[in-house]
């Protein structure tokens, strides 16, 4: 055996962000602490041991151990028999937050085009399966419902029933698109949410070629959306710009030809910043 193919087989493969790492350098331990963390989401906030084993595929006497570290060291509260986040998780997307360049940058500009529009802009990021907002324009007046979960930064959503969410997977290469239909499969969330992957493939391809998304009611019932792609310098799609509207107050025919303009310009201004 040669040692290129020895070397390989010492490594680690992550699928969703295509990153190696040595064996010998992977620390289970965290991992397993990650997991259990992420175990939690918008559709479970409370968990006991026995749910946060068959979520993470540990066993019972493992997860305990994990909920019970995560517990001592401030990341979670019991009462006595369901496990929940606390506030000192929110260090780390405040740390991202505050760090990051795109957030900063894109506050500005989301807020104007909420000035000249009264609408909600966003701007998204794809993470495995879903879509997460990163950054969003501040509306005081802005009292429509729009989703179930309200837009909020870190507000996550099913990639392929959100705009955002399509444009981001319709400019990775084909074999990705494959393979991340084969590891997320399409959820049916609304009767026009797109279930079949061939038609499913094709509608990324036509979104690829035309430059911009709209959707409506995949996701919800009464939403539609539109979205752009962003480009860093490098001509790299690095998030998408989204609006998001209950139809009863915006027609498709409003968004593509008044506000597609508005979202293609910010789209343009952000990448000569980045």
């Amino acid at each position: 055996m040669s040692k290129a193919i020895q070397h390989t087989e010492k490594q680690l493969y992550n699928k969703d962000n295509k990153k190696l790492i040595r064996h010998e350098d992977f620390v289970a331990g965290i991992s397993k602490g990650m997991a259990i963390l992420d175990s939690f989401g918008t559709d479970r906030h409370r968990l006991n041991i026995s749910m946060a084993a068959e979520r993470t595929g540990m066993t019972r006497a493992a997860a305990r151990r994990h909920l019970l570290t995560l517990e001592y060291l401030g990341y979670l509260e019991s009462d006595g028999h369901y496990f929940y986040l606390t506030p000192k998780i929110l260090k780390f997307s405040g740390a991202y937050l505050g760090g990051a360049q795109l957030p900063k940058v894109s506050q500005s500009l989301l807020n104007l085009l909420t000035n000249q529009t009264s609408l909600i802009f966003s701007v998204m990021v794809l993470d495995g399966y879903e879509a997460i907002t990163i950054a969003r324009s501040a509306a005081h007046q802005q009292t429509d419902r729009v989703n179930p979960y309200g837009l909020h930064l870190g507000n996550r959503l099913p990639a392929h029933a959100t705009s955002a969410g399509k444009i981001l997977l319709a400019y990775i290469d084909d074999q990705e698109q494959y393979e991340w239909l084969n590891q997320y499969p399409l959820q049916r969330l609304t009767k026009y949410t797109h279930t079949n992957n061939e038609f499913f493939l094709e509608l990324l391809h036509d979104i690829r070629e035309q430059g911009w998304c709209y959707s409506c009611e995949e996701h919800e019932l009464g939403v539609h959306a539109l979205a752009v792609p962003i480009y860093d310098h490098k001509s790299k799609i690095i998030a998408a710009l989204n609006i998001v509207s209950p139809t009863i107050r915006t027609t498709k025919e409003y968004l593509i030809q008044n506000i597609l303009p508005l979202l293609q310009e910010t789209a343009r201004e952000l990448r000569n910043i980045l």
